[in-house]
């Protein structure tokens, strides 16, 4: 599959997130950001797509925003979904990861709106409450919305299992000059040496049996659409 057909299928991908989304009763509206973060992760097909789809004049000042924000604490993720879902089929316990959602706001987010919000990758897309966060204090999600979710994350890196993960604000960086975005096209991107984890393949989907009936039609649908790619 080259990266047209990627690139193809994770749109259609998002596009079934987006109807799941759209069964469910959501607090979150245009101008709530508190989940908005600079603790986002994505894949290198993501931030790939992400900085194909801007203009120049665009990507130039968000670029340079991300380089004004380099020093500050953020998520570096130690394993993939898929990774995790490897360590708990062989009972392993995963590594410790620092994680704080108060380091701070996303660097792109201006005014409360992302810029870049239909280009956004799904660790920004999937984030969801059905209470008001600014009221709450936290997030309210349901096990089943956990599950569902994790089967969409685990199918985008199986989708980009030749390439690499990590901090939005990382990844997008490793990815700004055109000969790495050549090199990722070209499956000679290395991750490790640019401070990223290997994706991996799905082998085991992480649905407990509980979820089983409510999540299937989803999993099916994900399965069709690899299929077809």
């Amino acid at each position: 599959m080259d990266i047209e057909q990627k690139l193809a299928l994770l749109d259609q991908i998002d596009g079934l997130y987006d109807a799941y989304a759209a069964t469910l009763s959501l607090a979150c509206q245009k101008g709530c950001d508190h989940c908005c973060t600079r603790n986002v992760t994505l894949t290198t097909l993501e931030a790939y797509r992400l900085l194909a789809g801007l203009a120049p004049e665009q990507c130039d000042p968000l670029l340079a925003c991300l380089k004004a924000h380099a020093g500050k604490k953020r998520f570096r993720p130690a394993v993939t979904t898929n990774q995790l879902a490897d360590l708990c089929l062989a009972g392993e316990d995963p590594p410790e990861e620092d994680l704080d959602p108060t380091w701070g706001p996303c660097p792109f987010l201006t005014a409360s709106v992302c810029p870049v919000y239909p280009l956004r990758p799904f660790g920004c897309r999937s984030f969801f409450s059905g209470r008001n966060c600014a009221q709450s204090g936290c997030a309210e999600v349901t096990p089943l919305m956990v599950t569902i979710t994790t089967v969409f994350l685990q199918t985008i890196e199986h989708l980009d299992q030749a390439g690499c993960s990590g901090n939005f604000s990382d990844l997008l960086q490793v990815l700004a000059p055109a000969g790495a975005r050549q090199d990722y096209r070209n499956g000679t991107l290395g991750c490790k040496s640019n401070g990223l984890i290997p994706n991996r393949p799905a082998r085991i989907l992480m649905v407990p049996p509980e979820h089983r009936n409510q999540a299937g039609p989803w999993v099916a649908k994900l399965q069709g659409l690899l299929h077809q790619g």
